[in-house]
């Protein structure tokens, strides 16, 4: 019986990773809403200590907006959505936007 030889082809393949786009979540100045408030919501959404927080509400007031944090897009997502629907629910007008990270 005659041997037969088979030749097996290796294929490469890479697998491509892409790094997930990151957005800045951004606090707009306002004339109504408080620094207390504004120093509130930086703690309590992004786990910032007083000290930080404040100085993210000075840069906020005196600038008229600050990153807060820079997220992946459902996260940013999520952090402008809870800041909108807690300000709303203290009777605030504070804006919360995002934008894509460069």
């Amino acid at each position: 019986m005659p041997k037969i030889l088979i030749k097996l082809k290796k294929i490469k393949t890479q697998a491509k990773i892409k790094k997930p786009n990151f957005y800045e979540v951004i606090l707009l100045n306002d004339d109504f809403t408080t620094m207390e408030f504004v120093v509130k919501v930086l703690q309590l959404f992004f786990n910032m200590t007083k000290v930080s927080a404040n100085k993210i509400m000075l840069k906020i007031h005196n600038e008229g907006s600050a990153v807060c944090g820079v997220y992946p897009y459902e996260v940013a997502e999520t952090k402008v959505m809870q800041v909108i629907n807690f300000a709303k629910q203290n009777q605030y007008p504070l804006k919360c936007i995002m934008k894509k990270s460069i």
